[in-house]
């Protein structure tokens, strides 16, 4: 299958950066959200990286013109008929996708493929919700989608090579590195990524060292671009709690136990730069 036209449920942080993706690939799109406030916004935040990307001249006007005019936004599950692969982008809640994917796949053709953007949730779990688990896959974009090489494609237990293969070669399309990864809470990168960053949050907690210290330590002696503590609150402190939560629950393993810190600050609505304030203030 050859997929020309890509669905996306939810126009937030992911789903806005996975249509851009697409649209500047050539792929259309048709970006769903509930509100037509919330597609707009989506929509714009688009617009301004590409106008960004203008700047720095790794596009012209007419690219972003190009690109704008193949994302189609709107409010009805119904336009995700024209897609061949639907992306569901929602937040980091089983009982929310669930209620999507139940949604989408009583609407859509026998033969469309969809995929989860979740970071964590197993991928299986989810296939089993729906009447077409062989079509079923996961797709972990990572933020920000436009810049981010990676994406990891989860394989359900259920999963076809058919569909593994036509997702694969559209992530290859997107200008992506595409990596295969069978089904497990967190996957290969968040597996080792998100406990990194609640441990960074344990060290913080104790009065070991400042943020910034801690986020020079890691970027000067681990050779990474940002820090534990920064990347937390560029993914969301919610997210970050989510997704250990999950890993806690599954694994059931105490390793995975998140950090009272990071379960206060969420309390707090301290979530990090979509807040204006998590451990930094933006």
């Amino acid at each position: 299958m050859s997929i020309q036209t890509v669905g996306i449920i939810g126009a937030g942080t992911m789903g806005h950066g996975i249509a851009q993706a697409c649209a500047v690939s050539g792929v259309n799109v048709v970006m769903v959200d509930i509100s037509d406030a919330s597609v707009a916004k989506g929509i714009s935040a688009v617009a301004a990286s590409l106008d960004r990307l203008i700047k720095k001249e790794k596009i012209t006007e007419a690219d972003k013109a190009a690109a704008l005019a193949r994302i189609q936004g709107s409010t009805n599950y119904d336009d995700l008929k024209a897609a061949q692969l639907v992306i569901e982008a929602a937040t980091e809640n089983f009982e929310l996708k669930v209620k999507i994917l139940k949604q989408v796949d009583a609407l859509l053709a026998p033969e469309v493929i969809v995929a989860s953007n979740t970071s964590s949730i197993s991928i299986t779990k989810l296939a089993a919700v729906t009447q077409r688990a062989d079509r079923f896959i996961g797709m972990h974009f990572f933020n920000p989608v436009p810049m981010m090489a990676l994406v990891e494609i989860i394989r359900g237990l259920q999963t076809s090579d058919t569909t593994h293969a036509a997702v694969h070669d559209l992530a290859t399309r997107l200008g992506k590195s595409p990596i295969t990864v069978k089904n497990a809470p967190g996957f290969v990168v968040n597996r080792i990524l998100v406990p990194m960053i609640n441990e960074a949050l344990f060290v913080l907690a104790e009065g070991l060292a400042t943020p910034e210290d801690i986020d020079a330590g890691m970027k000067l002696g681990c050779n990474q671009p940002i820090g534990p503590l920064a990347l937390a609150d560029m993914i969301g402190l919610d997210v970050c709690l989510a997704v250990m939560e999950v890993y806690l629950n599954e694994f059931g393993d105490s390793k995975y136990r998140p950090c009272p810190l990071l379960k206060e600050m969420v309390a707090a609505g301290h979530l990090g730069r979509k807040t204006g304030r998590g451990v930094y203030v933006y």
